[in-house]
Parts: C-alpha cells; sequence; structure tokens
C-alpha cells in the first residue's frame, strides 16, 4: 500500500447503517470507487491494523472491501446510502 493510500474513516451514520446490513444478512447493491458494481450479502465487519472492512458473502465466496473504497450501497430497506468520509 503506497502512502497515499492511507484509510480514511467514513462517516459514522454510513458505518451504522453497514452494521445493520450486516444484523440483518441484507444483500446489499455496492459501488466502489473503481467503478465496479456488484450485489452480495453482508456478514459483518471487522478492523485490521486500523483500517476498516465489510465482510460478504458474494455468491458463496467470502469478500473482503475496506469501507472507504465503497462510494454506495443500497436496499430496499435503508435505501441509497452514499458513503461519506468522516
Amino acid at each position: 500500500m503506497s502512502m497515499n493510500d492511507a484509510y480514511q474513516p467514513i462517516n459514522c451514520d454510513d458505518y451504522d447503517n453497514l452494521e445493520l446490513a450486516c444484523q440483518q444478512n441484507l444483500i446489499l447493491t455496492l459501488e466502489l470507487k473503481s467503478g465496479e458494481v456488484f450485489k452480495a450479502k453482508a456478514s459483518d465487519l471487522v478492523s485490521r491494523k486500523n483500517i476498516e472492512y465489510l465482510i460478504l458473502d458474494d455468491a458463496g465466496t467470502t469478500r473482503e472491501v475496506r469501507l472507504d473504497k465503497i462510494t454506495s450501497f443500497s436496499h430496499p430497506e435503508i435505501g441509497t446510502v452514499v458513503v461519506s468520509e468522516s
């Protein structure tokens, strides 16, 4: 990881929405800053070395996404959340 790729924590409200999605195992549509868009089931939030990750079940495969790499996520119960940095 390069120095200019330092982790930027996300807004607390956005984090709370992700936490709720994990508790309810919601299928989220995620858009990443790379432009990738995909659907996966939210399962957990973890922190390693001061970097927070969303753990997803993507068709039976576990996938980890850094929270600061998410542009937005959506689900009918929570609407669309555009992620902002804290």
